[in-house]
């Protein structure tokens, strides 16, 4: 029997999981590549430590299950997001270093563009608003930056992609420039409407279009490996960006089904099917996938600081020895004994953006310990969500039934039981958390018939946990009331 391989390319490691028909996983490598952090607010990868950490992990997971490549059906891509990067056509060597997600340097110009009427527009055409999370302004500055950059552009010789496009063109040796519509639609230069790159757009950004990659369906048959970087030629055959993949790995594929993958960020997604939903609530709206010719919508929400804040009490503070630690810890107190921490250590995403918001702690008394700071950490995760699930039901008139968790923050099961506290809701943890490398492998697997339909693979999905809330609405009441006290000193 054959199986597929997933790459999951993060934004803090690379891993390469390798699933069975019955979506099992059969063997896991992951690998941590460095973080680059030249001034305060600027977060950078090199390209190369992307692609030489992803393929190493590929071929340390197909050694693990005991396969060659003979034996892989297909190879899909799940990746972190918006992450921009610039390389040579002729040779595929990058002319800068990758430009991260997280990256606030063009934060003054994201003002600019609003201050100048653009926001309309832009959320009309793209579906997000304006912010230095996205794309397009991380290119047009590396193209100002980078000497001669804009010229060779103009001329052809340079070529952009976020992190799928970098890895799809370096597995098939440079012959294929390609996304997926999940990936466009987060460069802000993608009309979601028409399924397409977007002049106007492109002339506001002063982006030549000849850098930009074609557009293929989330699961195609793009092409294969080059000879050289396995030992026979796979089939290159899904794509999606990360939260997408997971959205499609849950089985949310109905509307009204929803996600939150808890990971360095936290990403919450609702499936709003064939209906593109303009939010009024600054929830983006954006492509989930594109499946049979058509596209599939959701209404995501974006937590910048979710497990990256248990990393900062761990290499910030000192108050743990190891992530892991944090749950027990946050476990030998009854409450938060009064503290709140909002996690805003590089801004707030939705539904507040702002990007000059910094973080902070309140309720601090000399009887508060760092067991309660562990807590008021976790219980401030658990809040953004709660903020995007408002948001987003406000949009889209949708009451949510039961939220599905992922990521490596879901396995703390005191976190989880006060998600579904504050929600109201069951939160479910699926058996399978690897969702975001399932969801690729899926796509892949079924543009070559590894899978026959999407039906078949909900059958799949199983429980593992359900968390069923448990406090009254007043003490939950009394919770978001002192949240919101909180996050009020935040915001500028």
């Amino acid at each position: 029997m054959k199986v597929v391989l997933a790459l999951d390319q993060g934004t803090t490691s690379a891993r390469a999981i390798v699933f069975g028909h019955d979506g099992a996983v059969l063997s896991v490598a992951q690998k941590e590549f460095p973080q680059l952090f030249p001034q305060p607010g600027w977060v950078e990868h090199n390209p190369d430590d992307i692609w030489t950490s992803q393929i190493s992990v590929a071929h340390e997971a197909l050694a693990k299950a005991g396969i060659g490549g003979k034996d892989v059906a297909a190879i899909g891509i799940a990746n972190q997001r918006e992450t921009t990067v610039i390389w040579e056509r002729a040779t595929g060597k990058p002319i800068a270093n990758a430009i991260v997600w997280q990256d606030r340097r063009t934060a003054a110009l994201c003002d600019q563009l609003i201050h100048s009427g653009l926001a309309e527009l832009i959320q009309q055409k793209t579906g997000l608003v304006i912010d230095a999370y996205f794309s397009a302004t991380k290119l047009a500055w590396l193209l100002d930056q980078i000497p001669g950059a804009r010229q060779r552009a103009v001329q052809g010789e340079l070529a952009f992609g976020t992190v799928d496009t970098w890895l799809v063109w370096k597995l098939s040796a440079g012959r294929l420039h390609i996304t997926d519509p999940s990936n466009a639609a987060r460069t802000m230069l993608f009309d979601i409407q028409r399924g397409a790159w977007d002049d106007e757009l492109l002339k506001i950004f002063n982006i030549p279009k000849s850098l930009l990659p074609e557009v293929w369906p989330s699961s195609a048959v793009y092409g294969d490996t080059g000879a050289e970087v396995f030992s026979t030629p796979i089939p290159i055959a899904g794509i999606a960006g990360d939260q997408q993949a997971a959205l499609f790995g849950q089985m949310c594929i109905k509307p009204g089904m929803a996600k939150n993958t808890y990971g360095t960020g936290c990403f919450m997604l609702m499936n709003t099917g064939s209906d593109r939903v303009t939010s009024k609530q600054k929830m983006l709206t954006t492509v989930a996938w594109a499946l049979d010719n058509r596209l599939t919508y959701a209404l995501e929400g974006s937590v910048f600081v979710a497990g990256a804040v248990v990393q900062w009490l761990r290499d910030g503070l000192g108050i743990l020895r190891s992530a892991a630690e944090i749950e027990t810890l946050a476990a030998s107190v009854p409450d938060n004994g009064g503290v709140y921490f909002v996690p805003a250590l590089t801004g707030l995403g939705a539904p507040h953006w702002d990007p000059h918001a910094r973080g902070a702690i309140v309720g601090l008394t000399r009887g508060a310990t760092g067991a309660h700071l562990a807590r008021a950490a976790l219980e401030g995760i658990a809040h953004q969500v709660a903020d995007l699930l408002d948001a987003m039901q406000q949009d889209a008139t949708v009451k949510l039934t039961e939220l599905r968790v992922d990521g490596g923050a879901s396995q703390n099961n005191l976190l989880m039981q006060f998600q579904a506290d504050l929600l109201g809701v069951p939160v479910i943890r699926p058996q399978i958390t690897e969702t975001t490398a399932l969801g690729a492998a899926y796509l892949a697997g079924l543009a070559v018939g590894y899978w026959g339909s999407s039906g078949e693979l909900e059958q799949q999905w199983r429980p593992e946990r359900k968390f069923l809330p448990t406090r009254s609405p007043a003490e939950v009441s009394e919770h978001r009331d002192r949240w919101k006290d909180a996050l009020a000193r935040v915001l500028l």
